[in-house]
């Protein structure tokens, strides 16, 4: 398993430009739907904020998970954009909705 996208000049494979256009709309699609994902958070944000604190397990480890992936495209040797973009909002939102639990 390779670990990280570095390949050597003399192993690098010719990529057609039909594979990377297609390769960057699914990365801007995946870019905007991770972001809805962790946006959906405003309403436990509004819900601790009313008095209603949700439960901090699942903001905490999305939080983690973003974390480690927006670290892990950011540490290889190219970074990976795509990855980086849609894991910060996890990172953000998380955060917030954690801190909003022991706040309200």
């Amino acid at each position: 398993m390779k670990i990280d996208n570095y390949v050597p000049k003399n192993q690098r494979r010719e990529v057609s430009d039909k594979r990377i256009r297609n390769l960057k709309i699914m990365s801007k699609v995946a870019i905007f739907t991770s972001s809805l994902m962790y946006i959906a958070y405003i309403p436990e944000i509004m819900q601790n904020f009313s008095g209603n604190p949700v439960s901090p397990i699942q903001p905490f480890v999305a939080t983690v998970n973003a974390t480690l992936w927006t670290l892990y495209g950011w540490f290889k040797t190219y970074k990976d954009w795509p990855l980086i973009i849609s894991n910060v909002p996890g990172v953000i939102f998380g955060l917030i909705t954690l801190v909003t639990v022991f706040i309200h």
